[in-house]
């Protein structure tokens, strides 16, 4: 049997009896959309796989670096720390490439009691829901840019994140000389995919020093926000084991171009027939692509959180990086936010450049086909489409996002919608996580306040 055959509980029971695994990988997606994990024996495993497992709630409650941020679902002292119970996930299973035999089936874990109101698994499959009584079901690929260093995470911490060593020089958008010298590394990567099970569409050099590419295939289900999170983990994996480091931060420098986390949509009906496409429309829009556009394009702002998730998200939502700074729509249009794409019936889709390539797939995806399924369910209508550069039209108040960190929180909090969508639990818990990580660097002096105030201040 091979991983991509495995099903079911009984399937898992005869992978681990034809590959007399000794050890199993395990891991769970956290809120910032990291990979927790660990290895467990046969025995542990197998016992998981019939009782559960217990594993701190407050994982959900870690920030990058373990700082934990209290809330009161997961993360709140008074309560102990206390274990929540995440089961195993049967389909989940997949093969890590360097691991040794015996020791290199890796399975997925997800909060199965009260704790899955917040675990990110779980808010995503109850956007699913949504589309399923709605007979909809949405598909969605994933563009994730990051930049590639000659650096290790422990030469960037001695030069205190500074002077670090770009891979490639200037921007070279597309050009197949700078892919033909790292040849070796984008290989590596897709091997590393292949084996994960992870498909990968296109790979490429960005527009950007040391900037690249992949973009995760289309489809249907968890399985793909499943697939993006596997990537940046093991991606990273892959370069720190050559030597090499690369970030998926929004922004890591003032000279640098934003890293996105574009989202492509679409939806299809029950029956496999997409539902996006009206040949009698100058641009293929059917009537329910319009409200779905409606209905990302109305929510967008409220839903920022779920697609910037950090200070430094911000810091990409700029004007003149190729990001987008309000729910504006447009054919064909890079400028604007939601960017229609005609094409044939199974071709016509929807591109979001909002999300940075550090949001939780599992939100940023769910928060716009909630968005779309929202606006069908309402039948909102858009605006009429930005004809012209998004960046220097006037833009009503109420399209444009909010401007800070700490405004999109506040926004989110107070959001019907995202309550609708995605359950109070939820709402609370991202949102008091987000808010732990605004005081925090709100407190924070940095290198630019002392060259401002230092002397003359």
């Amino acid at each position: 049997m091979k991983p991509h055959d495995v099903k079911t509980v009984e399937d898992v029971r005869r992978i681990i009896q034809e590959t007399d695994a000794e050890f199993v990988t395990v891991g769970l997606v956290d809120t910032q959309g990291m990979v927790r994990g660990k290895y467990l024996s046969r025995g542990k495993f197998l016992a998981a796989l019939d009782q559960g497992m217990g594993i701190p709630a407050v994982t959900l409650g870690l920030d990058y670096n373990d700082v934990i941020a209290e809330t009161a679902a997961v993360s709140d002292a008074s309560r102990g720390y206390y274990d929540a119970v995440v089961r195993v996930v049967p389909d989940s299973c997949r093969q890590v490439p360097w691991e040794p035999e015996r020791r290199n089936l890796f399975f997925q874990l997800e909060y199965a009691d009260d704790t899955a109101a917040v675990c990110p698994r779980s808010v995503f499959k109850r956007m699913l829901a949504r589309a399923e009584a709605m007979g909809l079901v949405p598909y969605a690929g994933v563009e994730l840019e990051f930049t590639l260093f000659r650096e290790t995470p422990m030469s960037v911490i001695e030069k205190g994140f500074k002077n670090l060593a770009i891979t490639t020089p200037y921007k070279t958008y597309y050009v197949l000389q700078r892919q033909s010298v790292w040849s070796e590394f984008y290989n590596a990567i897709m091997d590393a995919c292949r084996a994960l099970a992870i498909p990968i569409d296109t790979m490429h050099e960005e527009m950007g020093p040391g900037f690249m590419e992949a973009t995760i295939a289309y489809g249907a289900g968890v399985r793909v926000p499943d697939n993006a999170a596997l990537f940046k983990t093991y991606a990273k994996a892959v370069a720190q084991r050559r030597g090499l480091m690369m970030t998926f931060m929004a922004r890591w420098s003032n000279g640098a171009d934003g890293h996105s986390g574009h989202i492509h949509l679409s939806v299809k009906d029950r029956d496999g027939k997409p539902v996006f496409h009206d040949p009698a429309d100058p641009h293929g829009m059917s009537t329910t692509m319009r409200h779905f556009v409606g209905g990302m394009q109305t929510l967008l702002p409220e839903l920022l959180l779920m697609l910037a998730p950090n200070v430094n998200s911000f810091k990409r939502l700029v004007p003149g990086i190729f990001a987008p700074i309000a729910a504006v729509w447009g054919i064909e249009n890079r400028t604007c936010a939601l960017r229609v794409i005609p094409g044939a019936p199974g071709a016509q889709r929807i591109e979001c450049r909002v999300p940075g390539a550090d949001a939780n797939p599992y939100f940023s995806i769910a928060a716009l086909a909630g968005a779309g399924l929202w606006g069908v369910e309402h039948r909102i209508e858009p605006t009429a489409p930005m004809m012209a550069n998004a960046y220097e039209a006037d833009i009503p108040p109420a399209q444009r996002f909010p401007e800070t960190f700490a405004a999109a929180i506040e926004r989110f909090r107070a959001s019907a919608a995202a309550r609708d969508l995605f359950g109070d639990a939820f709402v609370d818990h991202y949102a008091e996580t987000r808010a732990w990580q605004e005081r925090e660097f709100r407190a924070l002096v940095t290198d630019r306040e002392l060259e401002r105030f230092f002397e003359l201040g």
